[in-house]
């Protein structure tokens, strides 16, 4: 018999406030991105920034760090104005889309290495609250608009608003079989 192998990855740690049939509320504490806006819709967005993102943990930084790989990879809209203090989710925008790397729990903007790339950028993610639906699957823009619609049907019968634009999380490596793929819509409610 062989040894199970763990999978696990790192994530930015998140309370789960509440739980409703079809989504959570979840209290996430601050965290650290890496992040590039790339000029592509949104199917395309992912593999546009991933090797740029990718070449910044892997050592394309001063000092030529490698940092562990985290979860989620976010993408949304990307804002029209980027402030310090702006959640993950932005206002939509022609800019093009906003990809994030998540980075490692003990990285944050005073130790974090200084990208190569002018196109890669660091942000603090201030705490916040969000309300998420998780599922499965490829990227489509079918199955993603059939998700955050029953994730914003669900907040509405809730009686719960929320603001700004969807921010897509994936969890997953491009090996990951579509049915055992992980999948996230993170509306915010700051």
């Amino acid at each position: 018999m062989l040894p199970a192998t763990s999978y696990a990855i790192e994530e930015p740690f998140y309370t789960t406030l509440r739980t409703f049939p079809e989504f959570e509320i979840r209290q996430y504490a601050p965290y650290t991105v890496a992040e590039v806006l790339v000029s592509a819709p949104a199917s395309e967005a992912g593999n546009r920034a991933f090797p740029i993102l990718a070449g910044y943990i892997f050592g394309k930084n001063k000092g030529e760090r490698k940092l562990a790989m985290t979860a989620p990879v976010t993408q949304a809209a990307a804002p029209m104005k980027l402030e310090m203090t702006a959640p993950v989710t932005q206002s939509v925008a022609s800019g093009g889309m906003l990809v994030q790397f998540v980075l490692p729990e003990d990285i944050n903007m005073e130790n974090a290495p200084e990208p190569l790339d002018p196109r890669v950028t660091l942000r603090e993610i201030p705490s916040r609250r969000v309300a998420v639906i998780r599922y499965s699957g490829f990227w489509s823009e079918s199955n993603y608009e059939k998700h955050l619609s029953k994730l914003q049907e669900g907040l509405r019968a809730a009686n719960v608003v929320w603001k700004g634009e969807p921010v897509l999380s994936r969890y997953n490596g491009p090996m990951t079989p579509w049915f055992m793929r992980r999948n996230e819509i993170w509306l915010n409610l700051d």
